[in-house]
């Protein structure tokens, strides 16, 4: 954030080998061991832009180019609004954040090791690898490389279209799954994502609710 007051130019890319002051989504804590890969970058908001919520859409897309390659078919999943599971687990964790005319886009992903969390399974890149994975800093110059790519369709393509490439790499439509609200869980099955990306839930008695924020979880989530 400090980098985007003084002027930063879009594409610029900071990595951190160890946070001590990392966090989570909705404030929670944050671990960040070294042999992990840990990096944010910044994004200039432009005028004809697709809403900035949905580049969350976008980090999860370069997330599943970056990890897919060195895993089984079907091993990585993307999960609403910005989860990537390794066979059902959590690997990776995203954060945006609005200020200074700029969007930082906040991404952790396990590599070689995964924090225990009391709430959900974790997974790193490294137990579940069918090849073998790169040194941190080609990971980090391919991460760049595959967000800018897919930052570039963000702007060019339909947003639906990036929805659906979405989809194409998320649980299935029909996959059980039950949401935490302010007012309480909500159980249903996924019915893909709506024309602002919120997550569409079918409920017990057939109608379809559109949820815009929460947190989802998998039934079949280990």
């Amino acid at each position: 954030m400090v980098r985007a007051r003084q002027g930063a130019a879009e594409g610029l890319w900071l990595r951190a080998r160890r946070q001590s002051g990392g966090r989570g989504r909705l404030g929670r804590q944050w671990e960040s061991p070294e042999g992990n890969l840990y990096a944010s970058t910044l994004v200039r908001p432009m005028p004809n832009d697709p809403p900035l919520h949905s580049l969350a859409f976008v980090a999860a897309l370069a997330v599943h180019d970056l990890m897919a390659p060195y895993c089984a078919d079907g091993a990585v999943v993307l999960k609403w609004p910005n989860d990537i599971l390794l066979n059902g687990a959590k690997a990776c964790g995203m954060l945006l954040e609005s200020g200074e005319s700029a969007v930082i886009v906040g991404i952790g992903i396990n590599v070689v090791s995964a924090p225990d969390l009391a709430n959900r399974t974790t997974a790193a890149l490294a137990n579940v690898a069918i090849r073998p994975l790169p040194n941190l800093d080609l990971m980090m110059h391919d991460l760049a490389t595959h967000f800018s790519q897919r930052l570039h369709q963000w702007r060019l393509w339909p947003i639906a279209q990036l929805y659906q490439n979405w989809c194409d790499r998320a649980h299935p439509i029909g996959a059980p799954l039950f949401v935490s609200l302010d007012e309480g869980v909500i159980h249903g099955t996924f019915a893909g994502l709506g024309g602002e990306g919120a997550l569409r839930l079918t409920l017990a008695d057939g109608t379809i609710r559109s949820i815009y924020a929460g947190d989802v979880s998998l039934i079949a989530e280990r």
